[in-house]
């Protein structure tokens, strides 16, 4: 079965992200939804909200050409026109007697291997199928996605009993490559896996919060990166979701769960969060919530309500011990003698055990949760390895010792971890006590794994160099958010003269959240202050030398980049032979932001490429205005695809919609490549710039938005020096330049910013504040 066309039935905000992901995907979908009364339009609520995501940010689609593929329609009208589809998706409101109207219509037009699935995000399969044939019970799952659909990876997937198991391999296989979903095998429970577990985090998070007298900053401090979970906290996160959304969820919850369930015991409705919804405070889609922008005098003050009197105050980052304390772990935190330090374990505690006492009713194995939570919650590690992180008897003796039940499975495991490395494999404790290997899809290599069994080719500081097999190597940033220094380019210069002499082909790639952020600031800092002019040349020298070596290595480098590839993280991409991109690559060439321009032949790739450009207008003055706008501005691609739209990307560059598929899929880029007989390529043609006359057109350009207000003093002078480089500098159309002609030209114009007051300033205040300076 082949998924080549689909349908969404509910346009509301995951109906219609459901639908624009599929789109993404290159799917075309039809979205439909009811009529609504007395409407001339029949389409309105589609076609309503296709134009909100499509001024939406995030946005919805990564493309316009993904928004082309989804057609408006109605119930009424044109739910006949589903025959021809492959793929289903029912995402109406939670009523199962609206879901079995619906149920009822469709079993009479869709096609024999036609798959129905349903969103629901906590009715149970086996009451949706409720008077359903055996047919539809064959053809019908639930997939139910997580908000948003573009950017939150989890899918759990239910099959019933008589679902058709080549058709749920369909689904999975199609959500997992085509959509990048990380698909998790759900059992048929009330609330599925990440909702069971995330619904009763939350409710610990509010009770404990409440019961302590903590301010929402002083949990939120506590319930995120010490533990592994996003920086909103529980307070920002029912703001982000929607306050009023979670006594809808606890209500459908309630109505399904086991009589004796834990949930049960802890729920409570606050009635200060019960006024905080009457009176419109229900997060960031309403007035507010726990946070809100004060908006008086044109301002934007971040405030934060007081859980016990319900005044507002400006909302302060505070300085919380127990959170400070997770620098040496988690037991750390929820063993600190304070309000936090208790808030901490009372929350975690409750949370981790109801997670051990619900394996195996809602899950088979341990990795299945964890898995949900990290991808479904991006919590960074699952229930079952903080378990590990505190340590199994340490969780289960302090347990008993409160008196609280020990969960079965928490009892098996005492003496051992739930996961272990054994002869470089990583494995995972089982619910019959004995440990497996936790096995990868088809198509999925880590790096991780890798390393798990291997040592380092080469490494130091901030790189490594892997042998990844099949005769290619893996280099790998490993400082701070993949920072860039003279320590990577050193390691790169000899994992370039390792592969050349004993390997076929390299891949550029890693496991953090982000491919690089660019250059270590701090560094350029430091030799800034103290006046060392030639190291920071030899650096910016170093760099160019590094990444032309990439580019002419007489092996193919692919790079394959995911999350941000900023500033020096983007110009490896542009010299790499071919990019394997992960779909959500956010890449860009942001140097202005901190008083500099790409100098590590970013400006130099980049004019090439709007010069070799097919579809570029004739003439010299087109290719370097556009070069021009791109860097001026700091455009950051917003996904792969618009990488390629900014040429930041070629357009044969491969996209991999699934994380976990990238580096494999990257080193079949790169055994291809050997394969078809590689060679490096040819030095670019020489271009001719237009000269000083542009240069003096781009200030005016500048000079003209100044006046406006929408440029800076300092900006003037960047875009100055950015003006000179692309317009040749001293040369003009009659002397043609080639490429160490043009790095030339970027190495001095960064040289001569680095030495402005204004540039300094601008890299201090993003040291500070991670904001740019506008000065």
């Amino acid at each position: 079965m082949e998924i080549k066309k689909a349908a969404v039935i509910g346009a509301g905000v995951m109906g219609s992200g459901i639908a624009a992901h599929i789109a993404n995907a290159g799917i075309p979908v039809t979205l439909l939804d009811i009529v609504p009364e007395g409407a001339k339009d029949r389409y309105a609520i589609a076609k309503g909200a296709l134009a909100r995501m499509a001024k939406a940010d995030p946005a919805p689609f990564m493309s316009r050409a993904a928004q082309k593929l989804v057609t408006p329609g109605n119930v009424e009208d044109h739910l006949e026109t589903l025959g021809d589809c492959d793929w289903i998706v029912e995402a109406v409101i939670e009523n199962p007697k609206i879901k079995h109207e619906l149920y009822a219509r469709l079993e009479t037009i869709t096609k024999p291997d036609a798959v129905v699935s349903s969103n629901t995000s906590t009715i149970p399969l086996s009451i949706l199928t409720e008077g359903r044939s055996q047919a539809f019970k064959s053809s019908f799952m639930v997939t139910h996605f997580f908000n948003p659909p573009r950017y939150m990876r989890l899918l759990e997937v239910v099959a019933g009993p008589d679902t058709d198991a080549a058709k749920l391999a369909a689904i999975r296989s199609f959500a997992d490559i085509r959509l990048g979903k990380g698909v998790v095998d759900a059992k048929d429970t009330p609330g599925f896996i990440a909702n069971r577990i995330g619904t009763y985090w939350i409710q610990a998070g509010l009770n404990e919060a409440f019961d302590l007298g903590l301010s929402v900053e002083e949990a939120d401090a506590i319930a995120s990166r010490p533990m592994g979970v996003p920086k909103t906290g529980i307070f920002g996160l029912m703001d982000l979701v929607g306050i009023d959304l979670m006594p809808h969820i606890a209500k459908s919850l309630l109505a399904t769960l086991p009589e004796k369930d834990a949930y049960r015991d802890i729920f409570r409705v606050e009635p200060f969060i019960e006024r905080m919804i009457a009176d419109g405070y229900i997060g960031r889609k309403g007035k507010g919530g726990f946070y809100r922008l004060n908006r008086e005098g044109g301002g934007r003050v971040k405030e934060s309500v007081n859980l016990k009197t319900g005044e507002w105050a400006t909302s302060e980052k505070i300085k919380v011990e127990a959170a400070e304390a997770g620098r040496q772990g988690l037991r750390a935190v929820v063993d600190h003698d304070s309000k936090p330090g208790q808030y901490a374990w009372r929350m975690l505690s409750q949370t981790l055990s109801y997670a051990a006492s619900l394996v195996p009713e809602i899950a088979d194995s341990i990795v299945d949760v964890d898995e949900a939570m990290k991808l479904g919650y991006a919590w960074k590690y699952g229930p079952f390895e903080l378990i590990d992180q505190l340590g199994v008897d340490y969780f289960a003796d302090r347990l008993m010792a409160e008196g609280r039940p020990v969960p079965d499975l928490l009892e098996r495991a005492r003496g051992r971890s739930f996961y272990r490395v054994e002869a470089g494999a990583l494995q995972y404790l089982g619910v019959d006590g004995t440990y497996a290997d936790v096995v990868r899809p088809d198509g999925v290599l880590l790096l991780a794994d890798i390393k798990r069994r291997s040592d380092p080719l080469l490494k130091n500081g901030s790189a490594a160099l892997w042998d990844i097999g099949n005769g290619v190597t893996c280099f790998e940033f490993t400082a701070k958010m993949n920072t860039l220094d003279d320590q990577v380019m050193s390691l790169l210069a000899q994992a370039l003269d390792l592969t050349g002499r004993s390997y076929k082909a390299m891949v550029v790639y890693n496991e953090g959240t982000n491919f690089s952020v660019g250059a270590n600031l701090g560094l350029a800092m430091f030799a800034a202050n103290i006046a060392l002019w030639a190291q920071v040349e030899a650096t910016v020298k170093g760099g160019q030398d590094t990444y032309k070596a990439l580019k002419y290595a007489p092996f193919p480098v692919v790079s394959a980049p995911s999350g941000m590839a900023l500033g020096g993280g983007c110009e490896i991409l542009l010299h790499s032979d071919a990019v394997q991109a992960h779909a959500e690559t956010y890449c860009g060439l942001v140097e202005v932001g901190v008083g500099v321009i790409p100098a590590w032949g970013g400006s130099k790739e980049m004019l090439l490429r709007a010069f070799a450009n097919k579809r570029r207008p004739g003439g010299p003055m087109p290719p370097v205005a556009q070069v021009f706008e791109t860097i001026g501005l700091a455009k950051v691609a917003k996904s792969a695809q618009q990488a390629k739209d900014l040429l930041y990307l070629r357009p044969d560059d491969g996209v991999t919609m699934n994380r976990d598929r990238l580096l494999a899929d990257a080193k079949a880029r790169a055994l291809a490549m050997v394969e078809a007989g590689y060679q490096p390529p040819a030095p670019p043609e020489e271009i001719r710039l237009p000269g000083p006359s542009a240069r003096t057109g781009f200030n005016l350009a500048v000079k003209d938005l100044a006046a406006q207000g929408k440029a800076t003093p300092h900006d003037i002078v960047v875009s100055d020096a950015l003006a000179e480089v692309l317009s040749g500098g001293a040369h003009d159309i009659t002397e043609p330049l080639g490429e160490d002609d043009l790095l030339t030209l970027e190495r001095q114009a960064f040289m001569d910013l680095i030495k402005t007051s204004g540039t300094l300033d601008r890299i201090e205040h993003m040291l500070e504040t991670g904001k740019p300076l506008r000065n």
